[in-house]
Order: C-alpha cells, then sequence, then structure tokens
C-alpha cells in the first residue's frame, strides 16, 4: 500500500502509534505519543483527530488510541520504509547505527515506491534492520521475534540480545563501546528488586545497566 500521497505529518503518526504498540503491551495514550513524537499532548490529540476523520484511526476520550485496519496497513508500510532506508545507510554507506535514524526519518517521506522496492531488492530482502526491529515484508506482513525485555531475565540465566531500541543515539554508542550489540549472548549477575537495575556479563565483562537501559533491551532466552 503506497503511502506517498500521505502528508508527512500523518505519516509520522501513523509509524509513532505502531512503534508504540509494538514495544510495549501498555494501551497507546495521546500523551505517549506526544512524548514519543516530541510534541505537545494538545498537538498530538488534534493529530489524532485528523487521524480518526480519515479513519486512520479511533479513539475515545481518556481512552486508547487504535489504528483502523487501512491505519494500520498505512503504519506497516512506512514502518518498513523506515528499518529498510536504515538498513540502506549502514550497509551502503557506513552509517553507524546510531546515526541512522534521523536519517530515515527525513528521507521516508521523500522517496518513492519504486525506489524502496530497488532498496530491497540490493539489500537481498533483509528481515531486520540495524537495530534489529523486524522489517515487514513486501506483502506488509509484520513479524516480530519471540523476544522479551532483558529486564524480565532473572539472575544465573543467559540471553541472546535481538533487538535494541533506537530511541536514543547515545544509548547506542555506549552499547556499541561495551559490546552490547545484536546477536550478543548475555548473562545475568545481579538483579536489583528495588531499582530494577542489572548487572550483565558480555564477553567476558561486567555491564551495569539502568532499569530504563535493561528495558531497551530484547533478548532471545538461551
Amino acid at each position: 500500500m503506497s503511502v506517498t500521497h500521505l502528508t508527512a505529518a500523518t505519516q509520522d503518526y501513523l509509524k509513532a502509534i505502531w512503534s508504540l504498540e509494538e514495544w510495549s503491551t501498555d494501551a497507546v495514550t495521546v500523551t505517549a505519543l506526544a512524548d514519543r513524537l516530541g510534541v505537545r499532548t494538545s498537538t498530538a490529540s488534534d493529530g489524532v483527530k485528523k487521524l480518526m476523520e480519515n479513519g486512520f484511526a479511533d479513539h475515545s476520550p481518556y481512552g486508547s488510541v487504535e489504528l483502523t485496519e487501512v491505519g494500520r496497513a498505512h503504519a506497516v508500510s512506512m514502518v518498513r520504509r523506515h528499518r529498510l532506508l536504515e538498513t540502506y545507510l549502514v550497509r551502503e554507506f557506513g552509517y553507524d547505527w546510531d546515526e541512522v535514524h534521523e536519517e530515515a526519518e527525513v528521507l521516508e517521506h521523500a522517496v518513492s515506491d519504486r525506489f524502496m522496492e530497488a532498496i530491497d531488492a540490493r539489500l537481498g530482502h533483509p528481515t531486520r534492520d540495524p537495530h534489529g526491529d523486524p522489517i515487514p515484508s513486501a506483502a506488509q506482513v509484520p513479524h516480530l521475534p519471540d523476544a522479551v525485555p532483558l529486564s524480565s531475565i532473572v539472575i544465573g540465566d543467559s540471553a541472546v540480545v535481538t533487538r535494541i531500541s533506537d530511541a536514543d543515539p547515545e544509548r547506542l554508542r555506549i552499547f556499541a563501546s561495551q559490546d552490547l550489540v545484536l546477536d550478543t549472548t548475555v548473562d545475568v549477575v545481579m538483579h536489583s528488586d528495588s531499582t530494577c537495575a542489572m548487572q550483565i556479563e558480555v564477553a567476558g565483562k561486567l555491564i551495569n545497566l539502568s532499569a530504563e537501559d535493561a528495558d531497551s533491551v530484547w533478548v532471545v532466552r538461551a
């Protein structure tokens, strides 16, 4: 489904709602959407109203924001564009994984469907982006890895990193310097009940993670 006829703002809102649903089981609220997009709550509320007017979302007062079938299809298409572009920038232009998100945010609104098809073919139809986020197929079929937040792993267990949030570039740079990257095996050494902070072992090194750090890393239990 082509999304090139939608406004950039509509594309951003659809992708943001999808991403919030993908990373959490919590209901998507206008406040959460505003935080994700970096706008005021009133601005996000207006944006949601426009989505509803176009049949892309449903929202009851003080309730959750939910994509309609057509809204979800457009959102998946935008997610596919964004993640393919991130992958392209890393593989073909040598960008680091902490540099591609903002670039892809700009490019995803400008390139044609044909160009995106060419990128997909050039890359060999990848199934995940540089952060491990799954890339929906050309048929717009999303597929999520059978992964859980690292914060849910208990002391003594091992897991393999399968996905890392790209919301904070500085965090990505720190993780890279610690070898906390995709497909790395981590062992949980300490897990605080009070603060939810963790200590993990990666490649023989001990790494301390805040609760927010641990929630940004998703793993598959070894």
